[in-house]
C-alpha cells in the first residue's frame, strides 16, 4: 500500500531539483566555522516540536550551544516555529534546507528523512554520503509492524544508527526490520527524559483517549469514514449513556487527541457540543502531547505508541481493541495483542464502560502490569539524551 503524509503540490518536484542542484554545488565552496558541527533534527513531519526529536533538539541547545548548533526542521505551513519561538529553525523544503543537508556533520529523525529533515531526500541522498544519519524513532517499536514505502528503502539504507529503547526493540529491529546490528544502539528514549518514571496520579480524574493511525482509512470519503469502526467506536464511547454517568458520578474528564497522521480527519470530531460536559477535544495545531500525557491520570486507547510513556509513569491504561482482528490482518503486529497488553483490554463499548466503572470505583490509580516496563524500557534515569548524544556524536 502506498500512502502519502504530505501533500504534494504540482510541480513541487521541479522546485526541489532546482534547490538541491543549486544548494549541492554551494556546499561543495562554502566553509563552515571550525570547531562547531552542524547537526538537523526533525519529527512529526515538521508539524509539531513534540516527541523525541524535539526533547533531544532542546537538550543540545541547552547543554552543548559551544560544540554543536542545532537546527530544527519546520513544516513552513505551521505557525508554532515563529511563536515559540524554537533555536534556529528552518523550514522544510526551503533553499537553506537543502544547503544545510548537505553542510551537517549529523540529523536526527524521528519518523522519516524524507518528511522531517529534507524533502525529496531518496532522490537525491547519493549525492551526501558524509552525514552520520540517526533514526531515533518516536515510540517503542512492538505494536505496528514496520510500513515500508518504496521511498523508505534507499533512506534506511543508508541510515547510520538507528535508536532502540531497550533490548527487547534492539532484537525486534535486528530479527523483523532485519536492521544490521553495527548500525543498531540502545540508548534510551529521550522523550521519557521528560518526567520521572513510576509517578502516577494520587486518583485517577482526567483521562487521556488517543488512537494510532490508520492506514486504510486515508482515501475514504467522509461518508466511509463515519462509517468505519474507527470513528464509531470514538464516538461511541464518548456519547455512551453509562459511561458519560459513571464520568458525573465521579467527576472524571476525558481529553480527546488525534495521532498526528490523523489530522485530516480532525474536522469530522469537530462538533464538540454533541459530546457533552467533560469531554475535551484537543486542536491538533494547540495541542501539546506532551502536557496532555503529564495533566493526565490513565489513557484510553488502541495500541499508540504514547501508552510506552503512560506504562513508564505506572499510570492505568485501557487498550481498547475494537478493530482488533482488522488491524492484525491489514497492518499485523509484533506483540501478541491477546496475552502481551500492559493494561486492561476492552475490545467493545460495554469492556470499556465495565472497565471505567471498575477504576473508579475501586480507586486504581496505578498500572497493574508496571513490574513488567523494565522488559520494554532499559532505562529509567533520564539520561536518555546523553547517551544519545555521547553513542553518536562523543558528546560528554
Amino acid at each position: 500500500m502506498s500512502i502519502e503524509l504530505k501533500e504534494q503540490r504540482k510541480f513541487e518536484f521541479v522546485q526541489v531539483y532546482v534547490k538541491v542542484f543549486f544548494a549541492f554545488l554551494l556546499s561543495l565552496f562554502f566553509r563552515k566555522e571550525k570547531g562547531t558541527k552542524t547537526v538537523l533534527v526533525g519529527g512529526n513531519l515538521g508539524e509539531k516540536y513534540e516527541d523525541n526529536a524535539s526533547i533531544f533538539h532542546k537538550h543540545l541547545t541547552i547543554h552543548h550551544a559551544d560544540e554543536v548548533i542545532a537546527y530544527w526542521m519546520y513544516d513552513p505551513a505551521t505557525d508554532y516555529a515563529r511563536d515559540k519561538p524554537i533555536p534556529n529553525a528552518v523550514a522544510l523544503g526551503s533553499f537553506r534546507n537543502y544547503l544545510l543537508f548537505f553542510q551537517a556533520d549529523y540529523t536526527f529523525h524521528g519518523h522519516s528523512l524524507l518528511y522531517d529533515i529534507v524533502p525529496g531526500a531518496d532522490k537525491f541522498l547519493f549525492l551526501n554520503r558524509k552525514t552520520v544519519i540517526t533514526h531515533i524513532s518516536h515510540g517503542i517499536e512492538g505494536f505496528k509492524k514496520i510500513l515500508i514505502q518504496k521511498e523508505d528503502i534507499p533512506l534506511l539504507k543508508r541510515t547510520d544508527f538507528f535508536n532502540c529503547a531497550s533490548r527487547f526493540e534492539y532484537e525486534l529491529k535486528l530479527n523483523e526490520w532485519k536492521i544490521p546490528e553495527h548500525k543498531l544502539i540502545i540508548t534510551g528514549f529521550p522523550r521519557f527524559d521528560r518526567y520521572p518514571a513510576n509517578t502516577p496520579a494520587p486518583e485517577v480524574k482526567n483521562i487521556l483517549m488517543m488512537m494510532t493511525w490508520r492506514e486504510w482509512l486515508f482515501d475514504m470519503d467522509e461518508e466511509a469514514f463515519k462509517a468505519s469502526a474507527y470513528f464509531r467506536n470514538m464516538v461511541g464511547v464518548l456519547t455512551d449513556s453509562r459511561i458519560r454517568q459513571v464520568m458525573k458520578t465521579h467527576g472524571l474528564q476525558i481529553q480527546v487527541a488525534l495521532h498526528p497522521f490523523m489530522k485530516k480527519f480532525e474536522h469530522y470530531f469537530k462538533d464538540f457540543k454533541k459530546f457533552g460536559n467533560g469531554v475535551q477535544f484537543l486542536d491538533f495545531n494547540e495541542a501539546s502531547i506532551e502536557q496532555a500525557i503529564s495533566a493526565n491520570d490513565m489513557l484510553l486507547t488502541d495500541i499508540t505508541s504514547v501508552s510506552w510513556d503512560f506504562l513508564y509513569l505506572n499510570k492505568p491504561i485501557v487498550f481498547f481493541m475494537f478493530d482488533q482482528e482488522d488491524f492484525v490482518s491489514q497492518r499485523g503486529t509484533y506483540l501478541d495483542l491477546d496475552t502481551d497488553l500492559y493494561g486492561y483490554k476492552a475490545k467493545t463499548i460495554d469492556d470499556v464502560y465495565s472497565l471505567l466503572k471498575k477504576i473508579a470505583e475501586e480507586g486504581i490509580h496505578t498500572n497493574d502490569w508496571y513490574a513488567e516496563a523494565p522488559t520494554y524500557i532499559d532505562f529509567f534515569d533520564q539520561n536518555n539524551c546523553k547517551r544519545l548524544a555521547n553513542r553518536v556524536m562523543g558528546l560528554q
